[in-house]
């Protein structure tokens, strides 16, 4: 680096940025956002979650749930019962974050025809040639 620069070095810059890829790659996660949606429209319990989202293990939902927790996303309330009654609800975070979710998903149905085709016509112009018999 010249003397001219603003002495900003790369490892203050990549310091900078972890937290934030962090937090993308939390909120971005596979579950992660199909647990936002799921509890978006209020309390939910953790059978209700683990039936609504296909393919998550108990354990992947706990593990998640346990992460989203951790980020302010969701709160966990227990209810002293018995057996104990545990729901989960978004914050005001978590439902800021929803509404961004909600764009994304709409991008997504709208353009989702147009990715295929694409995917398709690159997949036909990259094929390799059948060797000749």
């Amino acid at each position: 680096m010249s003397r001219g620069n603003t002495g900003v070095t790369a490892q203050a810059v990549h310091a900078e940025a972890c937290p934030v890829r962090e937090v993308l790659d939390r909120v971005a996660g596979k579950w992660s956002v199909q647990i936002l949606v799921a509890a978006a429209h209020g309390p939910i319990r953790f059978t209700e979650l683990e039936r609504s989202i296909d393919g998550i293990s108990r354990r992947m939902l706990t593990l998640t749930l346990r992460n989203l927790e951790r980020d302010g996303l969701v709160t966990r309330t227990v209810h002293p019962t018995v057996p104990p009654k545990v729901e989960y609800e978004l914050t005001t975070v978590a439902r800021e974050l929803h509404v961004t979710l909600l764009s994304l998903t709409d991008w997504a149905e709208r353009h989702r025809v147009t990715i295929a085709e694409s995917r398709a016509a690159y997949d036909d112009r990259h094929r390799p040639e059948p060797l000749d018999a």
